[in-house]
């Protein structure tokens, strides 16, 4: 479950961890303990931007490395749902920080920080919570573990991320051997965005080396590399055509925006849907993720 902390904490320069997030949290939750369906909570926004691209909704630059209160806030933050669900079965544990520090930034001065700020997030939660999983993240789009030492808590799971690779052991080995050399658990966090087949021979390698593994998305719209297609209506594309156009000035944006008319009709479009019952259901996805047969 990717959440934004922005949804959590409010706004301001003494910011409260308050907000509608907790309730939205709580709500899908309880969805999932509903249909026995577990849940990892994953900070995908993190104060000051754990990232520096668009997937954190940062502001271009992983400023929660060279930041003391971004810092302390997602540590509060973590602290703070980890002493909501505590005791909560539906979840498995948390994801501490999505993809951090791309890879065009200063991987020397930054890489070093990460495995330091989990050190102390983890110390936090485990105040108020001894017994969830804490998965951690490598650097680069969750791709290098180099930065990882010696495991500092015996609940740990280290997690990657691999798009557009072969899909053959080779490309994971390096996390295979980190695993065993610490006897620590792996978990392949996201992967997708490829073909049936690769999606097929990829997920078979991962559980034949005892990885577990989540698929991202769950819905996109138009393209079947998912499991829900969401319909594109007719207006989406001039909600495209605006992205697309320069960013010279506030000016040049403001007088080409689109009519409100016309935003407020793809939108609603959208949120339309999104509802799975107007969505395509695509088969040969699912049974590449070994979630149906050829007979159903």
């Amino acid at each position: 479950m990717p959440f934004n902390f922005r949804l959590l904490v409010t706004e301001g320069d003494s910011p409260a961890l308050e907000g509608v997030g907790y309730e939205l949290l709580d709500r899908v939750i309880r969805w999932c303990r509903e249909e026995n369906l577990y849940v990892v909570l994953d900070m995908h926004a993190a104060p000051g931007g754990q990232t520096g691209d668009n997937v954190d909704d940062s502001w271009g630059y992983p400023f929660l490395f060279e930041s003391a209160a971004s810092q302390e806030l997602t540590i509060s933050l973590w602290q703070k749902l980890a002493d909501r669900y505590k005791l909560e079965p539906a979840v498995i544990g948390y994801d501490l920080l999505n993809e951090p520090i791309a890879p065009y930034f200063d991987k020397a001065q930054l890489n070093p920080k990460l495995e330091p700020l989990y050190k102390r997030i983890v110390a936090k939660i485990r105040r108020v919570d001894p017994n969830h999983v804490v998965f951690m993240e490598g650097a680069q789009w969750g791709s290098r573990f180099e930065m990882f030492g010696l495991p500092f808590d015996d609940k740990v799971a280290y997690s990657f991320h691999k798009y557009w690779t072969e899909p053959t052991q080779a490309v994971i080995q390096s996390y295979l051997d980190f695993g065993a050399k610490y006897n620590v658990p792996l978990w392949m966090g996201e992967s997708g965005e490829n073909h049936d087949e690769w999606i097929s021979r990829f997920r078979t390698m991962l559980e034949q080396n005892d990885v577990g593994w989540c698929f991202w998305p769950y819905k996109k719209m138009s393209p079947t590399r998912c499991i829900a297609s969401i319909p594109k209506s007719g207006d989406w594309d001039a909600v495209i055509a605006f992205s697309e156009l320069p960013r010279a000035s506030f000016e040049e944006i403001r007088n080409s925006r689109l009519p409100r008319d016309t935003a407020m009709k793809a939108l609603n479009n959208l949120l339309e849907g999104i509802k799975l019952e107007n969505c395509a259901i695509n088969e040969g996805y699912l049974q590449a993720l070994g979630l149906m047969t050829g007979s159903r």
